[in-house]
């Protein structure tokens, strides 16, 4: 199991409970829900990933089972990591997950990819 399937499950519901937007993503070896084509949330092997206000990362860092995100050894702030054994109840994961949703009404979009069109060929 690359993620914890109940903390997806409990995660999707908070966010369909307000948001319509929503895509799911197979990102970082887990799943990423997309809010209003915005990374908002995921879920990482046993452990939520929040995108957060970064003017809140210092207070946040202090809570119970938060840890900086460093996929790739260099911290990401505005990312963290929470521990699934401190999201023991529906209020705790909903405290990340808002937490989240209220930084996604102004995080910025991440550039979409163009593809390339493709030419036909004249004979």
């Amino acid at each position: 199991m690359a993620y914890s399937e109940k903390l997806a499950n409990m995660t999707r519901e908070l966010i369909a409970a307000t948001h319509k937007n929503v895509e799911e993503k197979a990102m970082f070896g887990g799943l990423c829900f997309m809010v209003n084509d915005k990374m908002c949330v995921g879920v990482e092997k046993d452990r939520l990933m929040v995108r957060l206000d970064p003017a809140k990362y210092d207070e946040v860092m202090e809570k119970d089972g938060c840890k900086p995100m460093d996929f790739t050894g260099r911290v990401m702030k505005g990312f963290v990591f929470v521990d699934a054994d401190v999201l023991t109840t529906k209020k705790k994961l909903d405290y990340w997950v808002q937490l989240a949703l209220e930084y996604n009404k102004i995080a910025k979009a991440s550039k979409k990819k163009t593809v390339p069109k493709k030419t036909a060929k004249k004979k």
